[in-house]
């Protein structure tokens, strides 16, 4: 069932959902629209809000691991989803390989990569998985705490093409976010097919990019359902690179900061809403890194920059993102939970509640400690309960989520396309 909301079952979160429901045929032919002019990401991962009052996305994934937290239901729809994905892309494709994290000691992450590889394989593909590490020199065996087994081997790399020892794949996909930069070792490479692409990595991707078109498709969704995109739309300033410990682009990030707590303050009023407003400031570049900040008063700046200074933290020298921040009131056994949406080509095949007993309700919940508990998409997503009223019905509340991780997903590809060196331009 839909986990513990705080919410009153009147709540506008309610009402948006009722709209939803009601225009489900408008909003299905509406995304099939927009695939017929885009191409989404081959997979993304949607990191949800639900605050009670709006429901927004705060991250989109476009290199998701914790494919490990998909229940065995979940598994025939994102089978089928990787058939549509792989026919699109190379119909006569045998062999797929996956390409991991350099950093592969956690176990948690190597059941992700076998999901992926039994996802692929009964897509009817063989699935080999490699690494770009220089630490892995030979094919090494790892036993799963599951009894599973995970074999990693070095890539091998000809003249023009990327592969195994004795496997020459149609498609590699990455499931490695490259936040260290494009290695050459996967640049030029010639008749394959590299999923996600170079400019989707951490080191080049821009979340201020992806935010902005995903505003424009909020936007126009928004129009369509009759409703103020606000309610599903994050707003966000951004500022250049940032030094807390210095002080430099401190100027800025007041400014910004400040004016953006009064543009939510007065949303907040507009709908009489008496939380306190908060905005999340944190890197602007595609990975997640480090020293994401919560700031609910401006003055918290100027404390966060003495203690910068003094302590000397480590946080990043980076281009800076300000966004709006998005109360989460949902629960799971009185833990704080967000919902995280699994896509494959254009469609939700699954998801998981992330959720953190030791954070509140305005911060960040991606962090140590953070556990996870399946999304009851057994009955699937595209198939909500017309009739049922709002907040009672799980199909419903997650046919709400996966229209807002698909407008993410569609945001994304209008960011690929915007941000893509080889794409042909016109005067």
């Amino acid at each position: 069932m839909v986990p513990h909301l705080i919410t009153a079952l009147t709540g506008p979160i309610n009402e948006l959902e009722q709209r939803i429901l009601d225009s489900m045929p408008a909003i299905e032919r509406w995304f099939r629209l927009e695939w017929m002019e885009h191409t989404p990401p081959f997979y993304c991962a949607v990191d949800i809000r639900n605050a009670g009052f709006k429901l927004a996305p705060v991250d989109t994934n476009l290199f998701p691991g914790s494919w490990n937290n998909l229940t065995p239901q979940m598994l025939p729809l994102a089978v089928q989803s990787a058939m549509a994905a792989i026919e699109k892309i190379c119909p006569e494709a045998k062999n797929l390989l996956l390409i991991a994290e350099n950093d592969t000691r956690s176990t948690f992450y190597l059941a992700n990569l076998a999901q992926l590889q039994r996802i692929f394989h009964m897509a009817g593909l063989n699935v080999r998985i490699g690494s770009i590490s220089p630490d892995v020199k030979e094919s090494t065996v790892i036993n799963l705490p599951n009894g599973e087994q995970v074999t990693l081997e070095p890539v091998v790399r000809s003249k023009r093409r990327l592969g195994l020892k004795d496997f020459d794949p149609c498609t590699i996909l990455l499931n490695n976010d490259l936040s260290a930069g494009p290695p050459g070792i996967l640049e030029d490479l010639h008749e394959q097919y590299l999923l996600p692409p170079l400019h989707a990595g951490g080191s080049v991707r821009r979340k201020s990019t992806h935010f902005r078109s995903y505003e424009e498709l909020a936007k126009r969704l928004g129009k369509l359902l009759g409703i103020d995109p606000w309610l599903i739309n994050p707003m966000f300033n951004q500022c250049g690179a940032v030094d807390m410990a210095e002080g430099h682009g401190m100027d800025c990030l007041t400014t910004n900061v400040d004016a953006l707590l009064g543009k939510i303050r007065r949303k907040y009023k507009e709908y009489g809403i008496h939380e306190k407003p908060f905005v999340i400031v944190k890197s602007d570049f595609g990975a997640p890194g480090m020293g994401i900040l919560t700031v609910r008063d401006v003055k918290d700046l100027a404390v966060l920059h003495h203690r910068a200074k003094t302590r000397k933290d480590d946080l990043p020298v980076r281009d800076t993102i300000i966004q709006e921040g998005v109360l989460t009131n949902e629960r799971i056994n009185d833990a704080v939970a967000e919902p995280v949406v699994y896509m494959m080509d254009r469609y939700v095949v699954g998801g998981f509640y992330r959720i953190h007993a030791e954070r509140g309700v305005d911060e960040y919940l991606n962090a140590p400690g953070s556990s996870y508990v399946p999304l009851a998409f057994a009955e699937s997503a595209h198939l909500p309960q017309v009739g049922v009223r709002p907040g009672a019905s799980a199909p419903n509340r997650f046919y709400m989520y996966g229209v807002v991780a698909r407008l993410a997903m569609a945001a994304a590809s209008y960011e690929l396309e915007a941000t893509d060196p080889d794409a042909e331009t016109y005067d």
